[in-house]
């Protein structure tokens, strides 16, 4: 499988993010990707507090998701990507919507840990997702289960999907930047890949709210494309040997002797 990572900085403006998705999946499409991977947040982000989310979410089948969608069909792209879904009376929530090579919506993720940490608190305006059974996309012998950014510091939810059966792991983020923040990015990115024997791809936002330096790791963790500082597409091979492989030399998942066990977070 051929997978895209896209990199891009979402402003306010949900139209202005829809005309620089389409620059990314075009890219994507012309070199020949399977799969493209976009960031949380890509309807919209800025430096207002998050109560202003509930004025700019959409629901998905709203003009956004619709826009992507649209671009999906033209292109026979498959797209994963993060925006704020709006809610009947209610705080929105910080979906990932997957959306296969017609348009359609193959599967969600709501996002379950709410960034309320470095001085931020994310749950002022966003709804927390309940835990629920994973909805795994499927390339051939490759199952994708989706992540969304601060779910990266909680292992157990990566683990959660891998015990579903998922051997690729998405993570679409908008890592906000302060001191650090780079190094524990890559280095937990790193370390989801190595304890779970799976490949991680993370499409993040570049500057200057996020960190930039979106990634592919391999299920060994190796990095085997990372994006840099600049808006733009990386490209990675993902493949079930690699997996197969690895997990005979460090057979760490038949070895281990404790279980995932989500709480009831209502």
């Amino acid at each position: 499988m051929r997978i895209a990572c896209g990199q891009f900085s979402a402003g306010s403006e949900p139209q202005r993010n829809l005309v620089q998705i389409q620059q990314l999946m075009e890219t994507a499409a012309l070199n020949n990707a399977d799969l493209l991977v976009l960031p949380e947040s890509s309807l919209y982000a800025g430096t207002e507090p998050p109560s202003v989310l509930a004025d700019v979410a959409e629901p998905l089948d709203g003009p956004f998701i619709s826009g992507i969608a649209a671009l999906a069909r033209g292109l026979h792209l498959p797209v994963v990507v993060g925006t704020a879904e709006a809610t009947p009376g209610g705080l929105p929530f910080n979906t990932l919507v997957a959306l296969d090579s017609e348009g359609s919506v193959q599967g969600t993720y709501r996002k379950v840990h709410l960034y309320d940490a470095f001085g931020y608190r994310e749950s002022d305006g966003t709804s927390q997702g309940t835990i629920a059974e994973p909805s795994l996309l499927s390339f051939g012998q490759l199952r994708l289960g989706m992540l969304t950014c601060y779910d990266l510091r909680f292992p157990e939810s990566a683990r959660y999907l891998v015990d579903a059966g998922a051997n690729v792991l998405l993570l679409p983020a908008m890592w906000i930047v302060g001191p650090g923040k780079e190094d524990h990015f890559n280095t937990l990115v790193r370390a989801r890949a190595i304890e779970n024997t799976t490949y991680v791809v993370a499409a993040n936002q570049s500057g200057p709210l996020a960190t930039a330096y979106s990634i592919v790791v391999d299920p060994f963790g190796v990095v085997i494309a990372n994006a840099g500082e600049a808006p733009g597409v990386i490209f990675a091979e993902l493949e079930p040997e690699r997996i197969a492989a690895v997990r005979t030399r460090v057979p760490s998942l038949r070895n281990r002797r404790f279980t995932v066990v989500p709480r009831d977070l209502h």
